[in-house]
């Protein structure tokens, strides 16, 4: 389990959960990171699919490391809509997981410029709503 912070007030646009992904967004509520890995052929998926995309079997649930390393990443400079353009400049990354799958998500806790492809992080959390863990990246300690 990682860190969960909870703002005051969440401005952003809200995830819908449904049959397929809540499972992901509630264990984000707890502080955890999950992907999808089928117990027929091991394929390890992100993002959550009703079924495995290699075998078509219906896969499960594991938890992750909540480690990984910067894949490749933008750094966003301007955005004219609220409450974005409060937080920039800001740098989205797609981050290769240890257990494989990319991930994407926001790099916090450093200055998007130190923000390279190979940077080492981890996982935290932000719960936007009481079913609904937001995963955010920053670089490993």
């Amino acid at each position: 389990m990682t860190d969960v912070t909870t703002p005051e007030e969440w401005k952003k646009p809200l995830p819908q959960p449904d049959d397929v992904n809540r499972a992901y967004w509630s264990a984000g509520v707890e502080g955890r990171l999950v992907i999808q890995q089928c117990s027929r052929c091991s394929h390890r998926q992100f993002y959550p699919r009703a079924l495995c995309t290699k075998c078509g079997d219906e896969p499960e649930w594991m938890d992750c490391s909540g480690r990984g390393t910067v894949h490749t990443f933008t750094i966003i400079r301007q955005m004219g809509m609220r409450p974005f353009r409060e937080e920039l400049p800001y740098a989205v990354a797609m981050v290769e997981l240890e257990e494989g799958p990319l991930i994407m998500g926001t790099v916090t806790d450093c200055d998007p410029d130190a923000v390279r492809i190979g940077l080492p992080v981890e996982v935290h959390f932000v719960r936007a709503a009481d079913d609904v863990g937001i995963p955010y990246w920053r670089p490993a300690a």
